[in-house]
């Protein structure tokens, strides 16, 4: 047998006996290799089974460059099951279905959220009849058809799937094949106005950020149309409007959106003009975050503040720290006496008590008097995995402010 098999140091199989997804390149005591085997190492992306010291199969995984080695697929076996990937995709809709997230007014959703889908490496968005992969490993690009045909066959409303993995894979190792393209299906002829909670948001795969839209503040939009009837809102780092259309079907009174991509903004405005033909009280701007705030002399009474990852890893953490105290103290300070904010971090390297303290300094440096009405996460069709609690990555706070 060719597959390479990683041996662990004592102890180090902990972890693994845990269920954690990740085995880091320093809990590796050596690599066996069969006298077959074609290369002095394993290859990235190829499967690997990963064995205790004593060379007890323990699970087996993807292998990847990088301070985390494996990416570990199935536990307690030493290959893939024949249906494997059919039978983790199945498992990822039926846990769709029964979180009801597939009705008339809602299509829009996520179906693979990595390690909570027990798929570490791979995202799937769905947008109608259209689901959008990411590959963040090589191991789940190498796999791609596979799991693409898995898609298809096991979620009936599926009728194409395009893959999106230029800016997600790593760079340390060769990548064979398109990293972009239709895997399944042929290309839409006409926009996709893809649907969340009734509320409809045209979906542009192909150039914008992401899979083509941010899944994971549906609910977080649903409470903030709650609030905004009658209120001045200001949506920061907008990108396609999202907050602002819940904003405006709540009833606010005036809506500004903000984002420094010119192209975002004509997501907003296409968006804003699909639901809300005769609008007249939306304005979008296209304008850098701090040179907006720094600039604006009006006050709002609920602002938007989600910006993107301020720490994508966490030799960046002090900075995004930084980062989140000036922008949420701007905030603050723009926001009128009994307003609201509701303020996220996307970043997986700042925990929730990390970003709590650095909005509890933007507050006490504005000197407000700042309550916390709601603490946020990532909805249930991202979900965080018990034995992967790296899974967490968004938080939010909706304060109120005196």
């Amino acid at each position: 047998m060719n597959t390479p098999v990683i041996i662990l140091k004592p102890h180090k199989e902990e972890s693994v006996l845990r269920l954690h997804m990740w085995v880091f390149s320093g809990a590796i005591s050596k690599i066996v290799l069969d006298k077959s085997y074609p290369y002095d190492a394993p290859q990235e992306g190829e499967l690997v089974q990963v064995a205790d010291h004593t060379g007890k199969i323990l699970a087996v995984g993807h292998w990847q460059i990088g301070s985390i080695a494996v990416r570990i697929l199935a536990f307690g076996v030493d290959t893939l099951p024949n249906r494997f990937w059919h039978d983790r995709i199945t498992a990822a809709w039926q846990l769709r279905q029964t979180l009801g997230l597939v009705r008339e007014d809602n299509n829009t959703f996520r179906l693979i959220h990595g390690e909570g889908d027990f798929l570490p490496g791979l995202v799937i968005d769905v947008y109608g009849d259209t689901a959008v992969m990411q590959a963040h490993s090589i191991g789940m690009h190498n796999h791609r058809m596979e799991i693409a045909q898995a898609v298809t066959d096991c979620v009936p409303i599926i009728k194409r799937v395009y893959y999106k993995s230029d800016d997600t894979l790593p760079f340390k190792a060769p990548i064979e094949g398109d990293k972009t393209g239709y895997l399944i299906g042929e290309p839409l002829k006409e926009v996709l106005w893809a649907l969340e909670n009734g509320l409809g948001f045209r979906i542009d795969w192909l150039t914008g950020q992401k899979t083509g839209f941010f899944v994971d503040q549906r609910e977080s939009r649903a409470l903030l149309e709650h609030y905004a009837k009658g209120h001045d809102v200001l949506n920061m780092f907008c990108y396609t409007g999202g907050f602002s259309v819940y904003a405006l079907r709540g009833g606010a009174k005036t809506v500004t959106s903000v984002d420094v991509s010119s192209k975002a903004i004509e997501l907003v405005q296409d968006n804003v003009s699909h639901n809300f033909p005769h609008a007249t009280n939306h304005t979008a701007v296209a304008a850098d975050a701090f040179d907006f705030l720094n600039a604006e002399e009006r006050k709002f009474d609920l602002i938007i503040l989600d910006p993107p990852a301020f720490a994508k890893h966490r030799d960046a953490i002090q900075n995004a720290l930084r980062g989140y105290r000036r922008l949420n103290a701007k905030g603050i300070e723009k926001i009128r006496p009994g307003g609201i904010l509701f303020t996220f971090s996307c970043s997986q390297a700042i925990d929730k008590e990390m970003f709590r303290l650095a909005v509890f300094s933007a507050a006490a440096q504005v000197g407000r008097k700042v309550r916390i009405l709601h603490q946020l996460h990532q909805p249930a069709d991202h979900p965080i995995n018990i034995y992967h609690p790296e899974g967490e990555y968004l938080k939010g706070l909706v304060l109120y402010v005196e």
